[in-house]
């Protein structure tokens, strides 16, 4: 991904930049190149860098790229990936062409029917994380000893769960971002995937009714434990029972929940794998069969999207037999 500005007309004098100017131009081409989140940044830039090892291989030139190159990139890795890897591929190779200023049309109809039919022929369920319930999530949390691990281990996971929160949300959240109250914590999200320009969302998250499942009980005790009063709210843990100054990764969540299932024996399937994406499903799920409306669920999980909400109630609503119940078989 080249990330460069847009260059100048071509009638254009040239100039020589100040050291402001210069300054200027850096600073430029660094919020370019933070435009997207760190994980699409990473996710395209391994996408752009198969597609060019696969034109070497081929002699087909990558950049600027035929539509029946791309057909043919699809076509040559068709069935080895997912269908929404290859879409994804396809995005970060439209991505490379528009930031070289080439032009690039994804809905040419040798690439749009190529994709099709790869997509007949091909086509499989796609993964879905496994939403986790609140039985599951009782489980869970019973696997949590009274150490620092234990500690921050179940305010993760009841926070996440209360909070509907992703992986990324739940890592960056800060003390700072804290207030309590007397009957629930506001937590303040400085970032998420459907506020990317960081203007901040805030959420209330309720006090529980049992000590050992209340979110804002587990957050209470485990800052009081480790002795975190400002900074990342969750941190590493050695083996020697410290906490790290620095923030929990990503990884290191799917790592803890992937653990406390084992301990807890939930297992999923291969469409449907224990993740911490389970979570925020969870809550959808959990919040549907209460009763709660699809306002008040989309307010609290922030999804840009009904339509992207309501594929977790569909999902829900498969384990009622609504369909059916009118049959009286």
């Amino acid at each position: 991904m080249s990330g460069d500005l847009v260059p100048a007309p071509a009638t254009a004098v040239a100039e020589r930049p100040t050291p402001e100017g210069e300054r200027a131009l850096r600073d430029a081409l660094g919020y370019i190149a933070r435009a997207d989140a760190a994980e699409t940044r990473r996710a395209y830039a391994g996408d752009w860098r198969h597609f060019c090892g696969w034109c070497r291989q081929t002699g087909l030139a990558p950049l600027p790229a035929t539509p029946a190159t791309i057909a043919a990139y699809l076509a040559a890795h068709a069935g080895l990936h997912a269908l929404a890897t290859l879409r994804r591929r396809l995005a970060a190779i439209a991505r490379a062409h528009r930031e070289a200023r080439h032009t690039f049309d994804s809905r040419d109809p040798a690439i749009r029917n190529a994709l099709r039919g790869i997509a007949r022929e091909h086509a499989r369920p796609a993964r879905q994380a496994a939403a986790l319930t609140t039985a599951e999530i009782r489980s869970l949390v019973r696997t949590c000893g009274p150490d620092l691990a234990g500690l921050r281990d179940r305010a993760l996971l009841l926070l996440g769960y209360a909070g509907a929160l992703r992986r990324g949300e739940l890592v960056g959240v800060d003390v700072e971002h804290l207030r309590f109250h007397t009957g629930a914590l506001e937590v303040l999200l400085p970032r998420s995937k459907a506020d990317q320009e960081g203007e901040g969302q805030r959420i209330s998250i309720g006090r529980g009714k049992a000590r050992e499942t209340c979110p804002v009980r587990a957050i209470e005790d485990w800052l009081r434990a480790a002795g975190i009063r400002y900074g990342p709210v969750f941190r590493g843990v050695t083996r020697h029972g410290t906490v790290e100054p620095g923030r929990l990764s990503t990884e290191a969540v799917r790592l803890i929940l992937k653990r406390r299932a084992a301990l807890a024996g939930i297992q999923g399937t291969v469409l449907e794998p224990v993740t911490p994406h389970g979570l925020r499903a969870g809550f959808v799920t959990q919040s549907y069969l209460a009763g709660a409306r699809d306002e008040e669920i989309v307010e609290h999980t922030r999804h840009r999207h009904l339509g992207t909400m309501r594929r977790y109630v569909r999902r829900a609503k498969l384990g009622k037999g609504e369909a059916t119940a009118r049959l009286d078989l």
